[in-house]
Formats: structure tokens, sequence, C-alpha cells
């Protein structure tokens, strides 16, 4: 009897054994191309859930192949795969030069190189750490190429930071007592990452600029969204126990004093619960929902109706959703599992029922990161099997994936705000925002997001000075979502007096901007372009040889030294707008102008071309810099988004003294009729006269849809 138990026992260590045993993938072989530029490897048995299945993912692979073949990125011999103890240990090689960006929603740096990270979908606490709202597993690399680690897990990622003994690129080693160029973090030669599970899909793409790179990433993931034009102009969340009545007296005063308004939302209060929610209005603060909503909507406001997911017990979603609803509450609301079908259409059905049907345009979805004493544990269970890791990981792709469905149904589009997302997430119309607010943060977060397919919102609040809330207005509005957030605060645009009328002329500036930043959408929708650009995705930004303004140390390069430092505090706003963003008490900044000569938005004044150049603060002013043969095309100040069919008049701005080009788009901006062809394109450009003159014509490219009824160009340059 021992004799058979001492077996047994000898056979399952045997069978452990070789289940821990450390084994590696054949890497050289099992690289699969999908598109021209993005190969594919599945490691283990495809996983139940992931990210990109999560967000609905479709790859455009069409417009994916119309880019150039390419090779493969990286020796295949320098790619590990290993099994060990049930888990990827994933190691990709790092040249000594390379600079790695990405890893999602990041505030306070944006290389990565020399750092690690745990990336899990979190409330963000102020650190750098992986935990956050957006732990996007995909980055990019200096050389050119990106890769993505498609895994619902939590990850550790290791950036250059671990060194092997068997590395072939062992740092120098130093005597800290003698050697004053001892490193507390020598310099690692690879990018490590631990993944959780026995499974994973990896995907690397590459472009022959880092832009395409991301623009691949972008299109992979389904391309980006197209917002409706309303969503594009200004929106203000009133406190959250306002009334129907409170809410309409807000709107008729931004109509008083000349501020713009396309969408208003509405906080918790306009539920009869809220911590946990129920879904249905409050019959004494909106006894007639849907009058309120037409209200509005004949002032040309749209409404947008905050929640979070979890159902309360008085409420009439809880008894259907309790069987599809996961073990564990959350301020004591059930948490619908919307991973099945089943459960996505219980939801809807109400929602189309009590809101959308009445006219309710979006959704703000809150409270789907963190904490983990907020959320569910991780020992959960929910009824459709998947596990409550990769719950997390997922429900804020999977909220965005059902109410962007819905909409798409409807043929209506919307624009929201949500709390969490992750990859894949690009095509989705929502606009990530959180509860932390230091201003220099929200601007490094909005550089990252353009690594990550992701939309971020630097919110407005409230402000200790007028100063500030004037710096926080002007970035705000340079945004994909201009936005006021006053649940708390109560503040108005109009709260600080003193700089009221620069805050409304910003503002104004932003919808002058429409059909700029709708083209700068479109491009994203159709080609995966990122509407906000680190300055790292332009070509040849960083360059050896340049003039320096100002009296700097020229022992070095101060150029070179700049271009090698996280440049966080500045960004691309579409193709030609160079935005450069002043904080409180700032008296004057230093601004990083790429190769090419570089104008004054304001003014046309050239201002130089490969140069540092330090801007004296002007309090009504965001320093806006437009590339040379730069074309912004503009309409009228208004105060509120030009609607369906509405005709308008076009201003076409051309910078500096080269040829320029722009693609102006244009469709209805309200419904998703563009897919069926009903959008246009038009190619505005400028050449010269027999003379010498700059002259500008407009050439229609596809489609009749144009709601301009003239153009009118202005040459800005000197």
């Amino acid at each position: 009897m021992k004799l058979k138990h001492i077996s047994a026992i000898i056979c399952l260590f045997i069978i452990a054994s070789a289940c821990n045993k450390s084994t590696e993938e054949g890497n050289v072989a099992s690289w699969q191309q999908v598109a021209n530029g993005v190969w594919k490897q599945t490691v283990g048995n495809k996983d139940a859930v992931t990210l990109l299945d999560a967000a609905g993912a479709i790859p455009d692979l069409e417009r994916l192949n119309q880019f150039e073949e390419a090779d493969f990125p990286l020796d295949r011999e320098q790619i590990h795969i290993e099994h060990q103890n049930n888990k990827l240990y994933l190691r990709f090689p790092l040249d000594e030069d390379e600079d790695i960006y990405g890893l999602g929603l990041h505030f306070k740096s944006v290389n990565r190189r020399g750092k690690l990270y745990h990336l899990q979908v979190d409330h963000y606490d102020g650190k750098d750490n992986g935990r956050t709202h957006a732990p996007v597993p995909f980055y990019v690399s200096s050389k050119g190429y990106g890769v993505l680690i498609n895994t619902a897990r939590y990850l550790d990622v290791y950036v250059g930071t671990g060194v092997r003994v068997d590395s072939p690129n062992k740092p120098v080693v130093y005597d800290r007592n003698t050697d004053p160029d001892w490193d507390p973090q020598p310099k690692s030669d690879i990018v490590e990452i631990l993944i959780p599970d026995d499974k994973a899909e990896i995907i690397i793409f590459r472009g022959d600029t880092l832009l395409d790179v991301v623009r691949k990433y972008n299109l992979y993931s389904g391309g980006g969204c197209l917002p409706p034009k309303w969503g594009l102009g200004f929106t203000y969340r009133t406190h959250t126990l306002f009334s129907a009545e409170d809410v309409i007296n807000e709107v008729n005063e931004f109509e008083r004093q000349g501020f713009p308004l396309d969408f208003i939302g509405l906080e918790p209060g306009w539920m009869n619960r809220s911590y946990p929610c129920s879904y249905e209005w409050d019959e004494g603060r909106f006894p007639e929902p849907g009058k309120f909503v037409k209200t509005l909507l004949d002032k040309r406001v749209r409404t947008n109706l905050w929640i979070n997911p979890y159902i309360a017990p008085k409420a009439t979603l809880y008894e259907p959703m309790l069987p599809l609803s996961g073990s564990h509450t959350v301020w004591n609301g059930i948490v619908p599992d919307y991973s099945m079908e089943e459960t996505r259409k219980v939801f809807t059905d109400f929602y189309t029922k009590h809101q959308l049907d009445i006219g309710v345009s979006g959704l703000k979805i809150d409270e789907v990161d963190g904490y983990d004493n907020w959320l569910w544990p991780n020992v959960a269970s929910f009824p459709s099997g998947i596990d409550a890791e990769q719950m997390r990981q997922t429900y804020g792709l999977l909220l965005q994936d059902m109410i962007t469905d819905l909409y798409h149904q409807k043929n209506v589009r919307t624009y929201g705000l949500v709390r969490a997302s992750n990859a894949g997430a690009s095509r989705f119309p929502f606009v990530i925002y959180n509860d932390y607010y230091k201003h220099e943060d929200f601007i490094t977060a909005l550089v990252n997001s353009g690594f990550s397919g992701l939309l971020w919102t630097p919110e407005v609040r409230s402000s200790p000075t007028g100063e500030e809330w004037l710096r926080r207005m002007q970035a705000v509005c340079f945004s994909p979502m201009a936005m006021i957030n006053a649940w708390y605060s109560g503040t108005k645009p109009w709260s600080y007096p003193e700089v009221y009328e620069d805050v409304k002329n910003v503002a104004l500036l932003r919808m002058q901007l429409l059909p700029y930043i709708y083209s700068t959408f479109a491009d994203y929708h159709f080609n995966g372009t990122p509407p906000v650009r680190p300055m790292q995705l332009l070509d040849n930004f960083v360059q050896k040889d340049i003039t320096v303004q100002g009296v700097l140390d020229d022992t070095k390069n101060p150029y070179k030294m700049a271009t090698q430092e996280d440049i966080k505090d500045q960004y691309m706003f579409g193709d030609n707008i160079l935005v450069a963003p002043i904080f409180a008490g700032q008296k004057s900044r230093k601004v990083i102008l790429p190769a090419g000569k570089w104008y004054d938005f304001y003014t046309g004044d050239y201002v130089g071309e490969n140069k540092i150049i330090h801007v004296d603060s002007k309090l009504e002013e965001i320093p806006l810099y437009v590339k040379d043969g730069g074309i912004i095309p503009m309409i009228q100040p208004r105060l509120h988004a030009p609607e369906r069919d509405e005709l308008q008049e076009l201003e076409v701005r051309h910078y500096g003294e080269a040829d320029g080009e722009f693609l102006l788009y244009d469709d209805d901006g309200e419904t998703f009729d563009y897919e069926q062809g009903a959008f246009s394109w038009t190619r505005l450009k400028t050449k010269r006269d027999a003379n010498g003159r700059l002259m500008g014509n407009e050439q229609r490219i596809s489609g009749d849809l144009f709601n301009y009824k003239t153009v009118r160009w202005t040459f800005m340059g000197p």
C-alpha cells in the first residue's frame, strides 16, 4: 500500500516537473504575416478572451495592405518566448540608442526606457508604475516598430532594466569606490515581459516612420473613431444635484454669456439612486425627461448622462440582471457580465426605451477603473467564466463596445467619456478622464495618448486663480474634448471675471477650428493617424545641428539635449498646429521647433526653424505655431457646431512661403451614412502664379456632400 502511494507521488512529481520545465518556442518560423508590415504569433491555444476581442476590434486589412511591404523589424533569433511554471516569459532586443514609448496612459514621463511597469487597469495614483486607466500593452520603438501583447492579463514589463548574465552587450562594470561613471541602473539590451498565463497573442508592426507604426496599430484595432460634429464643440457638466429647471437655466445662461455649448452632462443626481445605480430618472428633479431632453435639443444642446455599471437592489434592472452578474458587489450593487449577449440585451433594451429613444446623446461611464478595495476582488467569478482579472482588464472595453454598437444600430453617432480602457479602443467614441488634477501631468497624459490609440481630455474643474483657470481652458480647447466638469465645484466659464473674455475667445477659437479638427478626426478614422501627436512621431524631429535662441552653454548641443529629454509639454494638434501650453506662473517657456520653418498662428510672423525658442507668456494666448505651407480651414465664431446640411462660410488660412495642401473632409456630422459613401474629400491647395504670388484653389476628390457655400483664402505668411 505504501509502495503504491510512493509510486503515485513519484509519477505526479515527474508530471509536475515536466509541466514546469522551461521550454522555448520556435521563434524563427512561427511569425505569420497578416498584412503589410504586420506579423502575429499565437503562443499556446487561443485565449477565450483577449483585449482585441473584448474591444470588438476588426483589423482594417484593406487599408493596412495599402502600405508598402516591409521586412520583419527584429532579429527573430533574438526574440525569446519561454514557458515556465505556467507563465510566459518574453524577451525582445534593444539597441544601445533605442527609445521606447507607449504602454498606455501615463502622466509623468514619455520615454519608457529604463523603467518597469505593472500593467493593470486602475485609478491613477500619482505614479507612473503601470497601474492606470488604460494600461495598453503596446509599445513603440524609435527604431520604427511596435509590439502589442494581446492578452487580458496583468503584465510586468521591464523596459531595459534587467541585465542578463548571457547578454551579448553587457554594460561596462565600474567600481563605485573609484569610478565617477558608476551607474546605479546599468543599461539593459532587452525588453522583458512576464505574462501570468501559458497563452498569448503577440503582434509586431513595422512602418517607414514612427507615425506609420502607430497608424498601423490603430488600423489593426479597426481605425479611429469619427465623432459627431457636435462632440467636438464645447461641453459642460453640471452640478450633480441639478434639476431639469436648473439645467435649462444653465443652458440659457451660456447663451446670454455668449459662450459655446454643444452638449451638457448630467451627473449622478439625474437618477433616483446612484452608488449603486438605477438608470431611472429621478421623478422629483426630472419629472418629464422626454420633454426636458427635447427642450435642450431645440436649443441645439445634446444631453450626456453619467453612469456607473453597478445596479442597485431596488432598481428595475436588478432582478433580470442578478443571474447575469458576478459573485461580488461594488458599492452594494451587482456587477453585470457584459461579455454575454444576454446581459448586453437586457441593458440596451432598457437604455433604448428610457434614454436613447427620447434623444439622450451619450454616456459618461464612471468607476470602471479601481481602486482594489472598490472593485471586485481577484477571487470574484462571473457567469461567462471570465475570471476577475480578465474582467477588470476588459470591463471598460466591453461597456464602450456595447454603447458604441447600440448607437451605431440606431444610425446616430455618440461621443462620451470613460474611466477605463485598453488595447483596441481607438474606434470607440469615448474620451478618458480621471480625478487626478495636476495641469502639467494632464498635458503629459495628452502627449502619451497619441502612442496608444487613446483619447484623453485635460478637463477643467476649478482653479485657485483666474490665471490658472485660463491656462487650463486654453489647453483643453486643444484636446479631443473641450470640457468643464463642474459636478462638484459648480464653476462656470465666467466664474473668474478677470479672465472671462480670454476664456470665451479661446472657446470660440475652438469652434472656428471645427473644419480642421473634424478633418483631423477623419484622418484618424480612415488612416489611423492620431489627432494628438507626440513630437516624437514627427519625421526627423531630432536634429544634430541646430541654432539656439538666447544664451546657452555652447559646450554642449542644447537642441540634442532637449530632444533627448522627455518632451512632454508640447504636441501636434493635427498635421499643422504645434501647441505649447503655458502653465500658471510661467513667465516664459521653451518651445522646440522641428525641422522646417514655423510661423505664429495668430500673426503669421516667422518664428524659426530647427530652433529652441523661449517664448514670453501672454495671458490671452496659448502659444500656437503652424508649419511652413500649413493650411488651416476655419469657420466664423459660433455658439454651436454646424447642424446637418447647414451651409457655412469657409476661411482657409495658409501660413508661410511653401506650397501647401490639406484634405478637407465633410459629411452630415451626425449619422453613419459616411460608411455608405455619403462624404466628401476636398483638396485645398496653394501654388504660385506666373508673378510668384500664392494662389489657393479647391479641388473635389470624391463625394458631393460639402457644407460650405463660400471659400475665402487668407495668406498669413510674410
